[in-house]
C-alpha cells in the first residue's frame, strides 16, 4: 500500500501494537518499553499524533478510527 510505505518504521509499529491484545494491567507498558524501546508518555503522544494523521487512517483504518472514538469518548467524559 503506497501509504504504508510513507509511514515510517515506527508508526507501523505503533498500529501493530495498537492492534494486539493484553493480557492484564501492565502487559501493554512492557511491550511498549521491551519492543519499542519507548516510555509509555512518549508511546502515547507519538500515537495521539498518528491518529490525526491521514496516512495513518489510510493506511489502517479500522484501527486508526476506534483509536478515535475511545479518544473523543474520553474527552467528552471530561
Amino acid at each position: 500500500m503506497e501509504y504504508e510505505a510513507q509511514l515510517g518504521q515506527r508508526e507501523r509499529d505503533i498500529l501493530a501494537l495498537e492492534r494486539r491484545g493484553f493480557p492484564g494491567p501492565g502487559a501493554k507498558e512492557r511491550a511498549i518499553r521491551e519492543e519499542l524501546g519507548l516510555a509509555p508518555v512518549r508511546y502515547y503522544q507519538l500515537l495521539n499524533a498518528l491518529l490525526d494523521d491521514p496516512r495513518a487512517l489510510a493506511s489502517d483504518p479500522v484501527t486508526v478510527n476506534r483509536l478515535r472514538r475511545i479518544r473523543e469518548a474520553r474527552r467528552t467524559e471530561r
